[in-house]
């Protein structure tokens, strides 16, 4: 989850090193540094904080001696990786018992002490970190620099990503494109086991064994502006107003409406595979799971395809059966989540063809799948998700369309859920609208420590995501269940002290879910719900209610999320914390 950024032209380079640190900082942000050749030697600072590598410390707590880069014995190397190094200590007690001296707790410092061997074997930089990585078992995205050999940056991944940014006579290497872009269009997506070495001569790239690649130069389609702020306090909220744009643009071009269907072009890689489809399992870790459930209740529903969703973390370390006619579906915003990845792979193996629900183009699961939707959510750059939400759940009901319309969705339903898909982004903007009186109150409610977060049917993920959203940005504790579960246990935490959140929109659960506020009310609970536009018996019942549109069941989540997201990120405004970098967590997890 580090940030890694590199440079190679004729311009100053500490300045463009620091701009992309700042555009990495939502990879990691608990310690920072620079190397740069000059003089023969290469020179390191870092420290622990931010900084205009940025790191996720995973070995070693965040300190000034354990930042990035990290170097040899000599002074002569400089590394930065991020990744987590598995046999390290099995590699560190041997190059100590050669006479290795570590200054670090973390594991990375091990690849640069492995380089140094091998270049002191008189091997070039490029083929000393070759050899390095070949006795390395875990993952890495690194870039390194040698003192002896100026003007170069050797780069190598497995399991975390690296691209190369490719300008006019200058390169660039980062772990996306966020700082890359600023200079360059044109970018080189490394695989796992690649290498590449940057000059001012070029850039070539190869396996870590020293097999020539050839590599496809892809062009970045969002610019500069899509990264920046644009005059909003936070990307997150940013982020949240833009959502009705990136719904629309999840459906551009998708949506036909006049014939009830959703045209996915990237599942067309293999014609007729999807009626064959006998059951799918949705993939996913955070809130991409949260849309996965959301996607199960829409796929059973609506395509009568028995669907699981399995958290992506667990699900490649219990054997799973993977049946005959069995489809995963995986739900990464950056495509290159680890656990997610590791699942999609096993899932693979075990003869499963895998779609997969991404944001980020050219991403590693992008690449494996055997096919797939973009979410054409945009950058994301706030760490909680919440454009890429709505997003994942709006491809999830065209994956939902198209499966259903093949199998017993009429043409009369699937031009009414199309219909209703086209209404949302103006439905958002409703709510957008109206958020002052979200914002009042969070003032009344931000002081407490705990909520509940409460739904049924479509709206339980709902439930769960905007508990997520809360703890995440406002460190305050927060779970998410279904309304009728209240009674076998949290029902016991009910007291004036607690804000319960009710999704209680009219669909086939209202007068369960309404009998479950009555019961919080009786308990004196302090209610906030979330109800459809023009109903006054939750008024009656709840201390404060924000109101969203109506729309079909199956798309009122993207609803109803957005005055959560807003109550989550006014709450941890109030109370002072860091909303586009919470502590303790990463944009994009690219480690188990």
């Amino acid at each position: 989850m580090c940030g890694i950024v590199a440079y190679v032209g004729s311009r100053p380079c500490l300045p463009i090193l620091l701009e992309g640190l700042k555009r990495l900082e939502y990879r990691g942000y608990d310690s920072a540094g620079v190397a740069i050749q000059c003089d023969g030697k290469v020179a390191v600072r870092k420290a622990a904080g931010k900084i205009a590598h940025t790191r996720w410390a995973t070995h070693g707590e965040p300190n000034d001696v354990n930042a990035h880069p990290h170097g040899d014995c000599g002074g002569r190397v400089a590394l930065v990786h991020n990744g987590i190094i598995e046999n390290y200590l099995v590699l560190k007690s041997a190059l100590q018992a050669e006479g290795h001296t570590f200054h670090t707790d973390t594991d990375t410092e091990v690849l640069a002490h492995l380089i140094e061997k091998h270049l002191r074997r008189g091997l070039h930089l490029e083929q000393a970190v070759g050899a390095a990585l070949r006795a390395v078992e875990g993952t890495y995205g690194i870039a390194v620099v040698s003192a002896d050999e100026p003007g170069v940056v050797v780069g190598a991944r497995n399991g975390s990503p690296l691209v190369v940014g490719v300008g006019d006579g200058e390169y660039f290497l980062g772990s996306d494109v966020a700082p890359i872009v600023a200079h360059t269009r044109q970018v080189v997506y490394l695989d796992d086991g690649e290498m590449v070495v940057l000059s001012a001569d070029g850039f070539h790239t190869a396996t870590i064994e020293h097999e020539r690649v050839d590599k496809e130069v892809h062009e970045v389609e969002w610019d500069l502006g899509r990264i920046e702020k644009g005059g909003f306090a936070h990307f997150m909220l940013k982020e949240i107003y833009e959502q009705p744009e990136s719904v629309r643009n999840a459906m551009r071009g998708r949506v036909l409406d006049a014939e009830g269907l959703a045209r996915l072009g990237g599942l067309s890689r293999t014609p007729g595979a999807l009626r064959d489809i006998r059951r799918i399992i949705i993939l996913g870790c955070g809130t991409s799971w949260h849309a996965g459930l959301i996607g199960e209740y829409m796929l059973e529903e609506h395509a009568r395809i028995p669907v699981e969703v399995e958290y992506a973390s667990e699900f490649r370390y219990r054997n799973p059966l993977v049946e005959p006619g069995t489809a995963v579906v995986v739900i990464s915003q950056s495509g290159e989540t680890a656990d997610t990845l590791a699942a999609m792979r096993e899932a693979q193996r075990k003869g499963a063809r895998a779609l997969g629900i991404v944001n980020v183009v050219g991403s590693t699961i992008a690449r494996e799948s055997d096919g797939g939707v973009y979410i054409h959510a945009g950058p994301e750059i706030g760490v909680a998700s919440t454009k890429a939400f709505t997003s994942q759940v709006t491809v999830l009901a065209l994956l939902t369309l198209t499966l259903g319309r093949q199998r017993e969705m009429s043409l009369e339903e699937g031009m009414t859920l199309a219909r209703a898909l086209e209404q949302i982004p103006s439905q958002m903007e409703t709510i957008l609208a109206a958020s002052a009186a979200v914002e009042k109150i969070a003032k009344q409610h931000a002081q407490h420590n705990n909520f509940i977060y409460l739904g049924r049917g479509y709206n339980f993920p709902v439930a769960l995501e905007g508990a997520l959203k809360l703890k995440e940005i406002s460190y305050i504790h927060a779970e998410g269940y279904p309304a009728a579960e209240m009674k076998h246990g949290p029902i016991a935490l009910i007291d004036e002290n607690m804000p319960i959140v009710f999704i209680c929109t009219r669909d086939a659960a209202y007068d369960k879910v309404m009998s479950n506020m009555m019961e919080v009310r009786a308990r004196r609970g302090r209610i906030i719900a979330i109800a459809t536009e023009g109903d006054e018996e939750v008024r009656r019942r709840a201390d404060h209610v924000l109101y969203v549109p109506q729309t079909l069941p199956m798309l009122q989540p993207m609803l109803s999320v957005i005055p959560l997201q807003l109550l989550a990120y006014h709450i941890a405004v109030l109370r002072g914390c860091d909303v586009d970098q919470p502590r303790n967590l990463a944009k994009s997890v690219t480690v188990e």
